[in-house]
């Protein structure tokens, strides 16, 4: 499949039973909830995927899952978060049998690489297919930054096409643009900077609070992406406390709560994550609960916009 690089792209949750098991059929179904709300491609085993939580045979689980369940709708991109530069190599390598469209290829987990350590890594698991890669570029997660510089460096090798910055700095989009042109298209990354980045260049969201309010956030990318900007305030000031969620440390358990509230999916984590509990579940419970009370009519917005 030749992928088009543009839409909200979710970065969807990895569904576990009750004992921690993999649920492949509660996964796809997460799947065809997104693919109904309008999304326009799906990241597998990203952050909020647990990639890391997941073993080698688990993962590829999960992708063969996904491409079977999508069946060529959308193109399905699977995240590559590995401890070395080889394990990533050989992962992109099965993934490309299994079917999958492309791949969003992370740094190498746990040591912090140096620009030329990154580089040639980036550029190693470029060569294992010949699947479209984006870059994820996390550092303040993963600690390793890919400057506009770097990306410059890597514009040599043709597989890299797309970037997903989550660098929580939109101002990084004009400087990559600035760098290299337009040899990249940009996804934003942060959920509560996708208003902003798209102003600047972004015109693709690789989202999180997509997996529990998909048809919010299809229509505040469509709102934002057309322009139509009071609209758009509208729903983004609603969204905001939810997209906040996104850049906190239990990221994965707290939009797998919100999933739950929503019907979506189960709250189940794998440790060393656990549920949340205490005076931080009720917080995020209250804040989800708000947000579900008052949601707006979408079909309503533009015309509501428009009046005032």
């Amino acid at each position: 499949m030749s992928i088009d690089w543009r839409g909200v792209f979710p970065a969807l949750m990895t569904e576990f039973k009750a004992d921690e098991s993999l649920d492949l059929d509660a996964t796809a179904r997460h799947i065809e909830a997104m693919l109904a709300a309008g999304c326009k491609g799906l990241v597998m085993l990203g952050t909020l995927g647990e990639n890391t939580a997941l073993a080698a045979v688990e993962k590829r689980a999960v992708i063969e899952m996904a491409v079977a369940t999508v069946a060529g709708r959308v193109p399905v991109i699977s995240g590559v978060a590995e401890y070395t530069t080889p394990l990533a190599h050989g992962y992109v390598r099965d993934i490309a049998k299994l079917g999958a469209d492309g791949a969003m290829v992370l740094p190498p987990m746990v040591y912090k690489t140096d620009p030329r350590e990154t580089l040639t890594h980036f550029r190693e698991v470029a060569s294992a297919s010949d699947l479209p890669i984006m870059i994820y570029n996390n550092p303040v997660s993963y600690g390793t930054d890919v400057s506009p510089a770097m990306f410059a460096e890597l514009a040599d090798t043709p597989t890299i096409v797309a970037i997903k910055e989550s660098s929580d700095d939109p101002r990084r989009l004009t400087d990559i643009v600035n760098a290299c042109g337009e040899r990249y298209t940009l996804f934003c990354g942060v959920d509560d900077i996708i208003v902003e980045s798209i102003a600047v260049g972004a015109v693709g969201w690789v989202a999180g609070l997509v997996n529990a309010f998909p048809e919010e956030s299809v229509r505040l990318f469509d709102l934002a992406a057309a322009g139509e900007l009071e609209a758009a305030r509208m729903l983004y000031r609603w969204f905001m406390p939810l997209l906040h969620l996104d850049t906190d440390a239990k990221l994965v358990q707290m939009i797998k709560l919100a999933n739950a509230m929503t019907g979506l999916g189960s709250e189940t984590v794998r440790a060393p994550r656990l549920t949340l509990e205490g005076a931080q579940r009720a917080e995020i419970e209250a804040l989800i609960a708000r947000a579900i009370e008052t949601r707006p009519d979408l079909a309503d917005l533009s015309a509501k916009a428009a009046a005032e």
